[in-house]
């Protein structure tokens, strides 16, 4: 078979007229799915006369929108639609509202490439060559992310009662914000948590003030409210307000990061020996069960307290909480020791949002960070051992009956 190739002048022509085709056929593609809407709503095609007829047309108008194939006129059909009180009603698209000047999936192209990470002026430069400038204003983008704060904030105070977490992990990272006409660094409270599937769920964004108990036991206290129940484990790092904020759920386990722990014990330690004292608290960590690894801490304690007792003091801080994995199925401890889950949640929200030199309101910040996750542009994944959740969630029933 010969081989067709399109180069030069032919090939621009080629793709001159594969893109007036396609044009077309979006032009054709929309007018046809707006006409199959009226018909459904009339009960009858166009100069079909069938009983039942709800409603007549009354011609055409023409209407400019944004397609991905850039701007397009098209001519809809315009009827009156009968209601039960024997008035009519102008026809209006459901597919195509009246006042849209772009459609659907435009406006999904320009929401995605924001939460991917492009800020508002390189939108507008990636899209201009297909949309053309009048139709990706600032203005315009800036309406589209701002739909987002309603729903936002409908997730923010939705009802927890018919939600279930076995495991909740709370931890806080900063952004940048401009407020009082200066750019600050404000603490973003997080929580996630796993449901009994494994699946891990991003429960609850807070801009604070601080990381202070204060603003902590709001968060824990808001998730009561809202008619969360208490998890099986809490995994949380040692900041001295979260750990005050625990008492909100007294009864509950909690288990201290050990990479947190781990980074609060060599700033404790002298350089030289630091790689000495890590081999130890591996020991700990990394012990076969819960009663070796008590053993190990017993012996870090009883070593340090000698050599440097500022480490000594700050494992002492956390106590026997550094051991609470332990008491769970082998295959869940690398998901329960630390907050990593969390953590590789802050680290890939700060990625997706280094655009932004900082935020212009602080609703901004929090709002751009839920979409990531609410439109799959972060995506949560399962915990390890998730598997063995459901078994423990059986025996807590059991126990609590």
């Amino acid at each position: 078979m010969r081989e067709v190739t399109t180069t030069g002048d032919e090939g621009n022509r080629f793709r001159q007229d594969f893109r007036s085709m396609l044009r077309g056929r979006v032009r054709e593609a929309i007018e046809a799915t707006i006409e199959e809407e009226l018909t459904e709503l009339l009960g009858s095609d166009r100069y079909e006369r069938v009983d039942g007829r709800r409603g007549y047309r009354n011609g055409r108008q023409e209407r400019t929108v944004t397609t991905s194939m850039g701007e397009r006129t098209l001519r809809l059909p315009r009827a009156r639609i009968a209601e039960g009180d024997g008035k009519t009603k102008e026809f209006r698209s459901e597919l195509l509202p009246r006042y849209a000047r772009r459609t659907r999936e435009i406006d999904e192209a320009i929401l995605g490439t924001y939460l991917a990470g492009a800020n508002s002026r390189r939108i507008r430069r990636a899209l201009e060559p297909m949309l053309g400038s009048a139709n990706v204003s600032k203005s315009a983008v800036s309406r589209i992310v701002g739909r987002l704060k309603a729903v936002f904030e409908a997730w923010s105070h939705r009802d927890l009662a018919t939600e279930r977490y076995e495991v909740l992990y709370l931890d806080g990272f900063h952004l940048k914000v401009r407020l009082a006409r200066r750019v600050v660094s404000v603490p973003v409270l997080a929580v996630s948590g796993v449901a009994e599937d494994g699946t891990k769920v991003l429960v609850s964004l807070r801009l604070a003030a601080s990381e202070a108990a204060s603003q902590w036991s709001g968060v824990l206290l808001d998730l009561q409210k809202r008619g969360l129940s208490a998890p099986l484990v809490m995994v949380v790092d040692g900041h001295a307000g979260l750990q005050k904020a625990l008492e909100a759920w007294p009864n509950v386990r909690v288990q201290r990061c050990a990479r947190h722990k781990l980074v609060n014990l060599q700033d404790h330690c002298p350089t030289h020996a630091r790689a000495e004292m890590k081999r130890d608290y591996q020991r700990i960590i990394n012990a076969t069960d819960g009663i070796a690894a008590r053993k190990a801490y017993d012996a870090f304690l009883a070593k340090w307290s000698k050599l440097c007792p500022a480490v000594a003091r700050s494992i002492e801080e956390a106590g026997l909480e550094l051991l609470t994995f332990y008491a769970f199925p082998k295959t869940m401890w690398r998901a329960l020791r630390t907050t990593n889950p969390l953590e590789n949640l802050n680290r890939e929200f700060r990625r997706r949002t280094k655009t932004q030199a900082s935020f212009g309101r602080e609703d901004a910040a929090v709002t751009l960070l839920y979409a990531l996750v609410a439109f799959g542009q972060i995506r949560m994944h399962k915990i390890d051992g998730h598997r063995e959740l459901k078994a423990l969630v059986a025996k807590r029933n059991v126990q609590a009956a």
